[in-house]
């Protein structure tokens, strides 16, 4: 594997991403010393390069990327992965406002807490909260999956759409066409392969705390209201 590092200190956001999409054609992993929560990190980067964050990130860290895999070693800002459409970003402390927003598919991982409207308007994608998430968790979401490890705050599943927030803990209140469901034994299966293979080790008693939320209705604004089953 062949590895290059760059040193953010003193340099703009431009210069440090300009760098690092010509580094990225040549070398598999690319780590960002001293990044000093700088915002817009490896924004619009492509191709399946390898990048780690030593330290924490600014607002928007990954945004519009497909194909990276990226890990920040600390924090980061308001709207990580935003719009991102293929990847994974790994956030190993916590994370601002908008984790996902309007994400399009990849993995986002948050190992502690997130702030508020996770998952805002996304389309598909994964992402997973391993402590709480804020208030309108799943702002007119449109699809995929949300999982929070903890609590959720209020508003959770404002508007929704269409896909599934999982939460293990309690939900402060719920926001317009949303519901809670219990999860199925295949759900349940199907959380332990994704939080194992993200580094999330429950016990087999925990997923049995887990709820899910889904739409009230498949047509919430237009025409006739029709239920989900």
């Amino acid at each position: 594997m062949k590895e290059a590092k760059i040193d953010a200190e003193g340099k703009t956001p431009r210069e440090v991403n300009s760098k690092l999409k010509k580094l990225a054609k040549e070398y598999d992993r690319i780590i960002i010393e001293n990044p000093n929560a700088m915002h817009y990190l490896a924004a619009g980067l492509t191709g399946d390069v390898e990048v780690i964050i030593d330290g924490s990130a600014g607002y928007f860290a990954g945004t519009m990327i497909h194909g990276p895999g990226i890990e920040i070693k600390g924090n980061a800002g308001w709207f990580p992965a935003d719009n991102m459409t293929r990847g994974k970003i790994t956030i190993h402390g916590s994370a601002g406002d908008g984790v996902g927003q309007g994400i399009y598919g990849g993995t986002v991982i948050v190992k502690e807490d997130a702030g508020s409207r996770t998952g805002e308007i996304m389309k598909n994608g994964t992402i997973i909260i391993g402590g709480n998430s804020g208030f309108m968790t799943g702002l007119y979401m449109m699809g995929g999956q949300i999982i929070v490890l903890g609590s959720l705050g209020k508003d959770a599943g404002e508007s929704i759409i269409r896909g599934k927030i999982y939460f293990r803990g309690e939900a402060e209140s719920l926001g317009k066409n949303a519901k809670i469901k219990k999860i199925t034994e295949k759900e349940k299966g199907e959380l332990e392969k994704i939080l194992e293979k993200s580094g999330f080790k429950l016990e087999k008693a925990e997923y049995d705390k887990f709820k899910k939320i889904v739409p009230r209705s498949r047509r919430p604004f237009y025409g006739k209201e029709v239920e989900e089953g």
